[in-house]
């Protein structure tokens, strides 16, 4: 079972990017897949959830309206656009799955991917 997550990288303030998360050894057909987030001397934030199963999606409120969730299951993969980047959004990236009963619980997730970095410049 393992994550890759990729596509971060450094953007101006306002810009867009992309990150995947991709699942090789199992398919994300019952699980959760959540993003998380955690920047130098903060602790980890989550980010965005979506529930394979129903498409039920969460976010947190300081990406609402900038970020969104989607799943591609062709390519058992689960992308998180993000858009209007601000400064504050800088951080290493995570993609986990499992199947909270939190959503945006990190310690309720069991599989945990790679780090990717954004970084947004002001």
């Amino acid at each position: 079972v393992q994550l890759q997550a990729s596509g971060g990288g450094l953007v101006q303030s306002g810009g867009s990017l992309r990150l995947s998360c991709v699942a090789s050894g199992f398919t994300f057909d019952d699980y959760a897949v959540g993003w998380f987030r955690q920047a130098p001397g903060k602790e980890r934030e989550g980010v965005s959830s979506i529930q394979i199963s129903d498409g039920s999606t969460y976010y947190a409120d300081s990406v609402e309206g900038r970020f969104t969730i989607s799943n591609d299951n062709a390519k058992n993969t689960v992308y998180l656009q993000m858009n209007s980047l601000k400064p504050e959004d800088t951080a290493v990236y995570y993609c986990a799955a499992g199947w909270p009963s939190i959503p945006l619980i990190g310690s309720e997730y069991d599989y945990w991917g790679q780090r990717t970095l954004v970084t947004v410049s002001s």
